[in-house]
């Protein structure tokens, strides 16, 4: 049925979706070596649309970037599960980065594709030893920086903003300062990488709150006190339809502290030079400020999953090449929040001024990007729709013929 309504609603992006399935299916040939191939199976398995994003990196780089990721996911598995005692669990994610040398190590953990990514991590060990050492060595580095945090806010609740963004860089803002993707001089720009994670990472913990709050056998929540107190007495009650109004007055918020790290992450994408490395990382960003305006004002995110169509996506990461697509596409959903805080449904919203500037600001380095200001964009997506692609706009020409 989700195919036939993309058809049926959204015509012009059957054909991305096309396109994409065929992706999907290419990212699924596995490599010959067999516990490489185990390692882009464990990709395909557990790394949702990331396989299709892996395949757009250069070639030297695809095996590092496909063993990193599983490492951290490990990482990450182990830290999530609940289940798992904290005596038990702190020691591991302090020394992951030492275990991650050892052909042995493998842990009971985690759920559903995740057990079977714990289980075969032995095979992720054997393909990480055979990389570079310096490849090895980031790694482990970053490992060892995310095992420490995880560990930290294992041990303690996220109180303050500040702690959220601690937190957030420790999971993701690291990965784009020592990535590799770039030269040697993205290293010296942690402040300008870190923007980039914690943007991806703000996103997901705010469209992930009713799974996050929902976990077993307890919730694990990264929503700060300092935001959500001035809302609610706890987080829990955010799930109590009688609070939907003040539910929706902190989502507006936490949307709100996530925007400022936006402008950040444009500054990072311009200096991007090598197409592949560029596509790799701004079709994530698309996603997220995709994301963000469909969380902004929605009281969905309390009840149920909130998520792009998958033909928007589609159409996303097939099209984004250069930063003329993502500053048109950042400006869209700019413009999509920044209508939203003037609707009658967010006018008691505390925050909606803010969120109004940090919207409007975002639209401006957009249009200043493009050589274009802020109505003429708005003007063009109004007309010919987003990131209007061949096969869109011969769909809009025979509707136009059909009229005449």
């Amino acid at each position: 049925m989700g195919i036939v309504r993309t058809i049926l609603n959204q015509p012009e992006e059957f054909p991305p979706l096309v396109r994409m399935a065929w992706a999907a299916h290419k990212a699924k040939q596995l490599p010959k070596e067999p516990h490489l191939a185990c390692c882009y199976d464990l990709l395909n398995l557990v790394g949702r649309s990331f396989p299709i994003v892996v395949q757009q990196l250069p070639t030297e780089l695809r095996d590092p970037v496909c063993i990193f990721y599983l490492v951290l996911r490990a990482l990450d598995t182990v830290e999530d599960d609940m289940a798992i005692p904290v005596s038990e669990k702190l020691p591991v994610l302090v020394g992951f980065h030492e275990k991650i040398y050892d052909r042995q190590f493998k842990v009971r953990c985690g759920y559903g594709a995740y057990v079977t990514l714990m289980n075969q991590y032995p095979y992720v060990t054997d393909v990480f030893l055979r990389l570079e050492p310096k490849c090895q060595k980031v790694i482990a580095d970053i490992t060892r920086r995310m095992g420490a945090g995880m560990a930290k806010y294992i041990q303690q609740d996220v109180e303050t903003i500040a702690d959220y963004d601690e937190y957030c860089q420790f999971v993701a803002g690291l990965l784009f300062a020592q990535s590799g993707l770039e030269t040697a001089a993205f290293a010296d720009m942690e402040a300008l990488s870190n923007n980039m994670g914690l943007f991806l990472q703000k996103v997901n913990i705010i469209r992930d709150f009713l799974e996050d709050i929902e976990e077993k056998p307890a919730p694990r929540m990264f929503w700060p006190k300092e935001i959500w107190g001035l809302y609610g007495e706890a987080l829990a009650d955010f799930k109590d339809p009688s609070n939907a109004s003040q539910a929706v007055k902190c989502l507006n918020h936490m949307v709100t502290d996530a925007l400022r790290h936006a402008p950040e992450c444009l500054r990072y994408m311009e200096q991007v030079r090598n197409p592949k490395n560029f596509r790799f990382c701004a079709i994530p960003q698309v996603m997220a400020i995709g994301t963000l305006a469909l969380c902004y004002n929605n009281p969905k995110v309390f009840t149920g999953v909130v998520k792009m169509r998958r033909g928007q996506v589609a159409s996303f990461m097939l099209q984004v090449q250069t930063m003329k697509e993502v500053y048109h596409i950042f400006h869209h959903f700019a413009t999509t929040i920044a209508t939203k805080t003037q609707s009658a449904a967010a006018a008691s919203d505390p925050n909606a001024d803010k969120t109004l500037a940090a919207s409007q600001n975002l639209q401006e380095l957009c249009a200043k990007g493009l050589g274009r200001t802020t109505s003429e964009l708005t003007q063009t997506h109004q007309k010919t729709g987003l990131l209007a692609g061949p096969w869109k706009i011969a769909i809009m020409q025979l509707a136009q013929r059909a009229v005449e």
